[in-house]
C-alpha cells in the first residue's frame, strides 16, 4: 500500500500531538511533594499516587516514534520515486529546519527523560537520613516544558516534510523538463532529415 504526504503528515501530527497531552498530564498528576514520617532517627517519604511515570513513558514514547517518522517521511521514495539526498538538501531552508527538528527532538526527549527518571529516583528511595519537612519531587515545570517542546519538534517535522515536497517537485519538475527537451530535440533532428531527403530527391 503507497503511503502519502499527507497520511504521513497526519501521523506525525497525531504523535505529537500525543507526546504534548501525555507531557502536561505528567506535570498535572505530579505531587507537589511526599509526606515525611520519621522512625528511629529515619525519614520515610510516602507519596499519593503519583502517574506522571507512566504519562511520562508515554510522552517519550510519542515523541521518540514521532521524530523517526519524521525522519522517515522526508527520506521516503513516494510513488516509487526516490530523490537523491543532494536535491532534498539543496536548499538552506531544509539544512536549517532538520537540524533545528533534531535539535529540538533531542532537547524534548533529553527533558522528558530527566523528569521522568528523578520522579522514579524520588519515589524508590524514599528512605532519608536526614531531617526533611517536604518529600522532593521533580521540578515543576520539567514535563510541562518537555511537553511543549515535543510540540514544537513535532511542528519543524511537518515543515520539513513541506519542504522535501518541493525539493521533490521541483526535482522531478527538472527532471520532466529535460525529457521533453532531449525529445524536441529528437523530432527536430527527424524534421530536419526528412526535408533534407526531399530536397536531394529535387
Amino acid at each position: 500500500m503507497a503511503v502519502s504526504i499527507r497520511t504521513i503528515a497526519i501521523i506525525v501530527a497525531a504523535l505529537g500531538v500525543k507526546a504534548f497531552v501525555f507531557g502536561i498530564l505528567a506535570e498535572i498528576k505530579k505531587p507537589a511533594s511526599g509526606e515525611a514520617s520519621m522512625s528511629k532517627g529515619v525519614v520515610t517519604c510516602k507519596y499519593p499516587s503519583d502517574p506522571s511515570v507512566f504519562f511520562g513513558f508515554l510522552s517519550i514514547a510519542a515523541l521518540v516514534a514521532c521524530t523517526l517518522v519524521g525522519v522517515y517521511s522526508i527520506l521516503y521514495p513516494y510513488k516509487g520515486k526516490p530523490v537523491p539526498y543532494k536535491a532534498l538538501f539543496h536548499g538552506t531552508a531544509m539544512l536549517v529546519f532538520f537540524q533545528i527538528a533534531l535539535l529540538v527532538s533531542m532537547l524534548a526527549v533529553g527533558m522528558l527523560l530527566w523528569a521522568t527518571t528523578t520522579e522514579i529516583i524520588h519515589l524508590t528511595k524514599n528512605v532519608h537520613h536526614h531531617n526533611m519537612a517536604k518529600c522532593p519531587t521533580a521540578k515543576t515545570g520539567l514535563f510541562g516544558g518537555a511537553a511543549f517542546l515535543a510540540l514544537d519538534a513535532s511542528l519543524f517535522w511537518l515543515i520539513c516534510l513541506m519542504l522535501a515536497s518541493n525539493a521533490r517537485e521541483d526535482y522531478f519538475g527538472e527532471a520532466e523538463d529535460d525529457q521533453k527537451g532531449e525529445y524536441g530535440q529528437v523530432l527536430i533532428t527527424e524534421y530536419e532529415t526528412k526535408e533534407e531527403s526531399k530536397a536531394r530527391k529535387f
